[in-house]
């Protein structure tokens, strides 16, 4: 059966790989450890680029943004120049919004070329099949936060939150964003077992729909657990802490750790 949500198949040359980062949050908690992450993300992106036939980027980029129709938030800007230099090269860069950064609209795809996806997608990359998406507000439970979604992905919260001057807008939300982080912290360090919702979700859509691997973020703990015998879920991590990716080799999907002994 062919899952809903599908992008064309990627291809793989031989030598090549795939990148999956997530969840930089950049902008937290402060300027000057979020500049140096963002340098760091820019040296693992120099890296990447040696061998990537795609990178995708699993949400939570920025702790928080949103584009008003002539102004962006302030920062980020090696971030961005090294992924127009990337795409520039013809390199296929593709971003998964998350619960951070959801009010994404249409400045990264008209001035970086990199198309920007809201929901979960399935691919065949290589020969094997993915399902990837940034996670937030999938499987059971925390009805709170999906009904929030709800809310802040409306258009009409949308127009409203626009006609906020961006000093008091993005003020306003950098200061929820950074306590909604910090309050969940400890429940980012537990692992909850089969009581993952994550893994839950995974289990559910491979009842329907066989994917050798589903890549997600949002969690913030580096995972890799099998769904079944012949599938896996792999979570991302975060880069506050982890500085965590994974690649695929076109063989198998494996969690690796930059910079870091």
């Amino acid at each position: 059966m062919t899952p809903p949500n599908r992008l064309p198949d990627l291809a793989l040359p031989p030598g090549r790989k795939v990148y999956f980062a997530s969840d930089f949050h950049l902008g937290a908690p402060d300027a000057a450890r979020s500049l140096e992450r963002e340098r760091r993300i820019v040296r693992w992106l120099d890296m990447a680029a040696q061998d990537a036939a795609a990178i995708y980027l699993l949400g939570d980029i920025f702790d928080f943004w949103f584009e008003y129709k002539h102004a962006i938030p302030r920062g980020f800007i090696r971030l961005q120049g090294k992924l127009a230099e990337l795409t520039d090269a013809g390199l296929p860069v593709t971003f998964f919004t998350g619960n951070h950064d959801m009010w994404m609209f249409d400045y990264f795809t008209k001035e970086l070329n990199i198309p920007i996806l809201r929901h979960p997608v399935s691919q065949r990359i290589g020969g094997q099949e993915f399902h990837i998406g940034h996670g937030d507000g999938l499987g059971p439970k925390d009805h709170t936060y999906k009904m929030l979604k709800r809310v802040f992905s409306s258009p009409v919260a949308q127009w409203l939150f626009a006609r906020l001057h961006p000093n008091l807008g993005i003020g306003m939300a950098n200061r929820w964003s950074r306590h909604s982080r910090v309050q969940n912290a400890e429940a980012d360090e537990k692992y909850f077992g089969d009581e993952e919702w994550l893994l839950v979700y995974c289990r559910e859509l491979e009842q329907r729909y066989h994917h050798d691997y589903y890549v997600f973020g949002h969690r913030h703990l580096p995972l890799d657990v099998p769904v079944t015998p012949q599938s896996r879920y792999v979570n991302l991590g975060e880069w506050v802490n982890y500085c965590s990716y994974a690649v695929y080799d076109g063989n198998e999907l494996a969690l690796q750790h930059f910079e870091q002994a």
